[in-house]
């Protein structure tokens, strides 16, 4: 790994931190400037030529400025004659913003896309995308990991008799799916409609919850009112308390509030895509980095990215040599 480099921006430090312990690599460091004008700029202090270079840098608020600084630091590294440069965004924020759900409205997630292609990059490297069409808005490789194995891994040795998998909606039931595969339990999922950002109503629960404890699954929580939206209608459904999971843990506005002071939120478990409330000691946190450094070594080495979800996400399996028709005759 003597010729991989790492940076980050100021997004989330302590992930990159990690990462680089588990790459066995030191992080690099960066300079990052804002002038009287206001505006950003971002200076290497490593040698990047013909080096394999990394840029970690989750989209979390400012998502703005945090956006920015990723895009001068590929913009520093294309300019330092890095040989291969990757974004390395474990929270790509603007994911959310995948279809055209109104008149004259913007597509963030793929405009987003183009200009970090713009700026340099040549892979990018993420998790748990809001929606997988947004994979295709990148005209570069992705590498798409998923953080449900190590979720479920922290249920594994619990008494899951009584317990049911819940996705928030119909649109997030496939990867609530496999969740449930994993853990040998059935699933249910919300029937949902988004009011506005932060306020959707439930109408109603397929599946059967009365009797059980919820394991509810989300990709991303950030007010945490769809999530509160869900809990309470699963309790008039009969459910006896519910665990609240994501990837993605915000949790901006109220969400702490909410989710750490609602009766029926036994417990709330998320990764460190993004730095984590620091008023919220009780909130559990599982650590995606080593996911992150084997995936940065096995690209750096040409070896299969989608190996790490060998029976753990079908979707993310390498495409089959060969379709699996029968010859004719």
């Amino acid at each position: 790994m003597n010729d991989v480099v790492v940076f980050s921006g100021s997004a989330h430090p302590a992930l990159a931190e990690r990462i680089c312990t588990h790459l066995g690599v030191r992080l690099s460091p960066v300079d990052l400037r804002r002038f009287s004008n206001d505006c950003l700029q971002a200076q290497l202090l490593a040698n990047c030529r013909k080096q394999d270079v990394y840029l970690i840098q989750p989209l979390v608020p400012p998502t703005q400025e945090h956006l920015m600084e990723l895009l001068l630091m590929i913009d520093a590294a294309r300019g330092a004659s890095a040989g291969q440069i990757t974004a390395v965004m474990p929270h790509y924020a603007y994911a959310r913003s995948d279809k055209k759900d109104a008149s004259r409205i913007s597509l963030g997630g793929r405009l987003v896309a183009d200009l970090i292609r713009t700026a340099g990059a040549d892979r990018v490297l993420t998790m748990a995308l809001h929606a997988p069409q947004v994979h295709g808005f990148f005209r570069m490789p992705v590498d798409h990991l998923t953080a449900i194995g190590v979720l479920a891994d922290h249920f594994r040795d619990r008494d899951l008799r009584d317990a049911i998998v819940v996705s928030p909606d119909l649109g997030n039931a496939k990867v609530a799916t496999t969740f449930a595969r994993l853990l040998g339990l059935p699933v249910a999922a919300g029937s949902k409609q988004r009011v506005a950002d932060d306020h959707v109503v439930i109408d109603s629960i397929v599946g059967d919850v009365r009797g059980r404890r919820a394991i509810v699954l989300d990709d991303e929580i950030a007010t945490g009112g769809s999530m509160v939206e869900l809990i309470d209608r699963l309790r008039d459904e009969g459910a006896t308390g519910a665990s609240v999971v994501c990837t993605h843990g915000l949790f901006t506005g109220k969400a702490v509030e909410r989710l750490r002071g609602h009766p029926w939120v036994t417990e709330v478990v998320t990764t460190d895509t993004v730095p984590r409330p620091a008023d919220w000691p009780e909130l559990r946190t599982i650590s995606v980095a080593r996911l992150f450094g084997e995936a940065i070594s096995r690209i750096h080495l040409g070896r299969s990215v989608s190996s790490l979800f060998e029976g753990v996400d079908p979707t993310c399996a390498p495409p089959q040599a060969q379709l699996p028709f029968e010859t004719a005759g």
